[in-house]
């Protein structure tokens, strides 16, 4: 490659200045067991959309799945992600912890004992 294309590109690279990022999280779905625990989709300050997250159990705790497809040599590849590891854990803990609110919700919202609907909460005996 030329060094004029190469000085050409460089200020393409340029980090841009970093802003408070606002996730707007939406569980769609969510249960409480299971390899599959919720779907998400979530809006990055209002400017950037991402649909199809997952929130998986992987038995150590529940974990973050991006959307992914699977390439021609079998491997699955993320569609989108964060590229820095803060912006991973931020984007990480707003999906979590969107998931959590949500069980908790739903625990509000279901009766206890009546042990109606699929995502029921279970007793707990103390």
């Amino acid at each position: 490659m030329a060094k004029s294309q190469t000085a050409a590109t460089e200020p393409e690279l340029v980090q841009a200045e970093q802003l408070p990022v606002n996730f707007d999280v939406h569980i769609l779905s969510a249960k409480q067991s299971g390899a599959a625990l919720a779907t998400a989709s979530v809006d990055i300050n209002g400017a950037f959309a991402v649909r199809g997250v997952k929130v998986m159990d992987s038995g150590k705790g529940p974990f973050v799945s991006m959307p992914r497809y699977k390439a021609g040599n079998g491997e699955y590849k993320d569609i989108c992600f964060p590229c820095t590891k803060e912006s991973r854990e931020q984007f990480n803990q707003a999906v979590l912890s969107a998931y959590e609110h949500s069980l908790v919700q739903h625990q509000q919202d279901v009766p206890e004992g009546s042990g109606h609907g699929q995502n029921a909460a279970p007793e707990m005996s103390m």
